[in-house]
């Protein structure tokens, strides 16, 4: 028996369009055709009898095309030569229409029929599409016109602008849990059209990294005064104005997780880079610092002595005090409960069971990659906790925190930084409950990570494997990145097998510089047909007169926006003094929607952002944690 079911062969969107019926233009033009007919009839019948009264109702001499049939049926015996003269008025003008309906058929069955879809879907979003993604609030409905409601308005972090038919400039803004990457060259303008307007609006909490400062000067006093924002700005190579932020205060001493976070601690130190631990140096510095922060970590907790990085460094470069002795006294100490910690017994009994010139080398290794905090000013704003990481997401008042680094000490700072940027994707993101089969929320303030260049740290396997995860935990990344090289770089980036694309639900991107980001965003905007004529004339060129002309359609396949295209976007107008003047194009990417060509939004061209950002910066950073200095040590109260 054979099945009635026909082969889905719907090629791209049309799998989800309606399949068609029977044409319904066809039979409505017959009809018509056939009621011109009457209508005809009708009024010459009408004319020929002077538009008598007996005719009936009439508007200005114009009588219900029909009118006729009913006519017919009173008088035709009386007068059959009016009516067949009506008649035949009315059946050339329906053989007229009909004749019409013919020839447009066989031109229609005879034409060339294009796909759309043949070899690709691909287009440019509109109004609709962009609302539907989420970047545009939707238009208000009849009955909220009606009513007087005002319409849904737009929140969240901005990711670009759009120009509709009429000129007007919207601001495309998501507000969704899902991630952002961004890809914009050096100066071409990504922190005055995306990263200032996102800290001038975003009202939850949010960790910046911020190079020289001008977020905090533009942004920190809106989010202060007006967002009722705690602003914190960390600094640790100034000597005035930035907030304490001790890492070791950040271990959980004395539950299950301490040792796992003294090794993630200890890998960062001896890893600043994100290369990994190669050399055996690394590995057995790793584990000796493992055990001597536990150590200083433990003593402090029973005896009130410093628990710091610095510490740490003074304790292993102490000249005089053997070495012999620190490892005597961290296999004999009592750490908890009277005995010792098997991990920091078991670092000390492996630096002592080293030969000498091994031991020397394992140390001096643990040492350099403390040398940061052998500068006074590192070392005093890292001596303590004005706030902890949980106070991000848990103050009663949402927290910005801005990471503040100077060009001339962004290297030196980078494991600083990792350090910080590790604590808080690890420690925020640590523990979720479920009610009814959903999750529980264990914060008061969403948190926002907008990372400036991040490569530039160096590849942190936490954020390239939590990006899945932590938008369950209230926590929303907008990473920038200059272009596809620099996130994808074997050796300063996250390797060819990336998964941060794969995780980030909106990417925009800006004129690239590289060919290899245009075909990336080239290939994220897909793939289009388009139809190709072709005309061929044969003979003379006088042939076309004779009809000896053949036209050719031909569905072709090529990219929305090929390499070179997006290569040669029109970028922003800047002036003399390299100041941006007018914006330039720019590309969104919203996952499941068409690609968006937009525009670049800039802040100082908006009145409201302007004001925001005019509000001077505060002058001290605010302090979420008191720390009573004491003479021999630091105690800190809430």
């Amino acid at each position: 028996m054979i099945s009635k079911d026909k082969f889905n062969n719907a090629v791209g969107p049309q799998v989800r369009a309606k399949k068609p019926g029977v044409g319904k233009l066809i039979p409505a033009l017959s009809l018509l055709s056939i009621g011109v007919g009457l209508a005809a009839s009708t009024q010459y019948f009408a004319y020929d009898f002077k538009y008598q009264d007996v005719l009936g109702p009439h508007y200005n001499h114009i009588y219900a095309p029909w009118s006729i049939l009913t006519w017919a049926n009173k008088w035709y015996g009386t007068y059959p030569d009016a009516f067949m003269r009506a008649g035949s008025i009315g059946v050339l003008a329906t053989g007229v229409g009909l004749l019409g309906l013919v020839i447009t058929k066989m031109i229609q069955a005879n034409s060339a029929k294009a796909n759309e879809y043949l070899h690709g879907s691909a287009r440019w979003a509109n109004k609709k599409d962009i609302q539907a993604s989420g970047l545009l609030p939707r238009s208000r409905t009849l009955l909220e016109v009606v009513t007087g409601k005002e319409a849904p308005s737009s929140s969240g972090v901005y990711v670009g602008a759009w120009v509709d038919d009429k000129g007007v400039q919207h601001y495309l803004r998501h507000s969704g849990p899902e991630h952002v990457l961004t890809y914009a060259p050096t100066r071409s303008g990504k922190g005055v059209g995306l990263v200032v307007p996102t800290l001038l609006s975003w009202g939850a909490s949010t960790v910046v990294t911020d190079l020289k400062g001008e977020l905090w000067a533009l942004t920190s006093g809106w989010r202060q005064k007006h967002a009722r924002n705690k602003v914190l700005r960390f600094e640790p190579a100034t000597t005035a104005g930035s907030v304490r932020w001790n890492p070791l205060d950040e271990i959980r001493i004395g539950t299950e997780y301490e040792v796992g976070d003294v090794q993630n601690l200890a890998t960062l130190i001896v890893d600043p880079d994100g290369k990994g631990l190669d050399s055996h140096w690394q590995k057995t510095s790793q584990a000796l610092l493992v055990g001597l922060i536990m150590h200083v970590l433990y003593k402090s907790k029973n005896e009130g002595t410093p628990a710091t990085l610095p510490e740490v460094d003074r304790i292993l470069a102490d000249p005089d005090r053997d070495l012999g002795e620190l490892w005597m006294e961290m296999t004999t100490y009592s750490h908890s409960d009277g005995r010792n910690h098997p991990v920091v017994g078991s670092a000390a009994r492996d630096m002592m069971d080293r030969p000498e010139e091994e031991a020397g080398s394992v140390l001096s290794t643990a040492k350099s990659y403390l040398a940061l905090y052998r500068d006074p000013v590192v070392a005093r704003n890292v001596s303590a906790s004005e706030f902890k990481v949980k106070d991000l997401m848990n103050h009663d008042n949402p927290v910005s925190l801005f990471i503040v680094t100077q060009p001339n000490d962004k290297a030196r700072l980078r494991p600083l930084v990792r350090v910080l940027i590790n604590m808080i994707v690890r420690l925020l993101a640590d523990k979720m409950d479920f009610d009814k089969g959903r999750p529980v929320a264990h914060y008061n303030h969403r948190l926002l990570m907008m990372l400036d260049e991040f490569p530039s740290l160096g590849k942190l396997e936490i954020l390239q494997e939590s990006l899945a995860f932590v938008a369950g935990y209230g926590i929303k990344c907008y990473l920038i990145c200059q272009d596809i090289n620099q996130l994808k770089s074997r050796e300063t980036g996250y390797g060819p097998d990336e998964t941060i694309t794969s995780n980030c639900h909106v990417q925009n991107a800006y004129p690239p510089n590289r060919v290899e980001t245009a075909e990336h965003l080239s290939k994220l905007t897909g793939q289009t047909t388009v139809v190709k004529e072709q005309i061929t004339t044969s003979g003379r060129r006088t042939s076309a007169m004779l009809g000896q002309v053949s036209r050719t359609m031909q569905e072709v396949q090529r990219p929305l926006l090929t390499p070179d295209e997006c290569l040669r976007m029109p970028g922003p107008i800047k002036t003399a003094s390299g100041d941006i003047a007018q914006a330039g194009d720019m590309v969104v990417y919203v996952a499941g929607y068409p690609a968006i060509y937009g525009k670049q939004p800039l802040y100082f061209k908006d009145p409201v952002f302007q004001a925001r950002a005019a509000i001077p910066a505060p002058k001290v950073s605010d302090k979420l944690r008191v720390i009573q200095e004491q003479a021999e040590a630091e105690a800190i109260t809430l």
